[in-house]
């Protein structure tokens, strides 16, 4: 993966990953499922609105909205009895808000595989993020015209 192109936040994250101890990366996850920021309003409601996420076993929506100031704005919605699942939803969400449409389309494909996860969750898990991250950035090229 190429370092360069990882944004700042996801970079911090995946340090705080790699910086614990193999059996503790998976509390972190779990705290990262904690974090998911509500679906708004105008979401909420209407799931139809959003892209199910179908490399996902439980059922996961994203929607990418292009913000008035021209970033990335990443939302997504996943179980509380999925708590892994949540926890990559709340990294990406975390993530990817924020950023350019050029940053978010920069991320490295792999990055879900450098959390250093793939000994901790099912290779499905990891899938699932993989998922999340493709269709984010698919959504990203669509809305803003790349």
């Amino acid at each position: 993966m190429t370092d360069t192109a990882v944004p700042a936040l996801l970079a911090e994250f995946r340090d705080d990953f790699l910086d614990l101890p193999e059996p503790e990366r998976l509390q972190l996850l779990l705290e990262f499922s904690m974090e998911l920021p509500d679906m708004p309003e105008r979401y909420a409601d209407h799931p139809e609105l959003c892209e199910r996420v179908a490399e996902c076993q439980s059922p996961v929506y994203i929607v990418i909205d292009r913000t008035e100031d021209g970033t990335v704005a990443m939302h997504a919605t996943a179980p509380k009895e999925a708590p892994t699942t949540r926890g990559f939803a709340s990294i990406l969400a975390q993530g990817l808000t924020g950023l350019t449409a050029e940053q978010v389309l920069a991320v490295p494909d792999d990055y879900p595989q450098s959390l250093g996860l793939t000994r901790a969750v099912s290779p499905l898990r990891i899938a699932g993020m993989t998922g999340m991250l493709l269709r984010a950035k698919r959504q990203v090229r669509a809305k803003f015209d790349l």
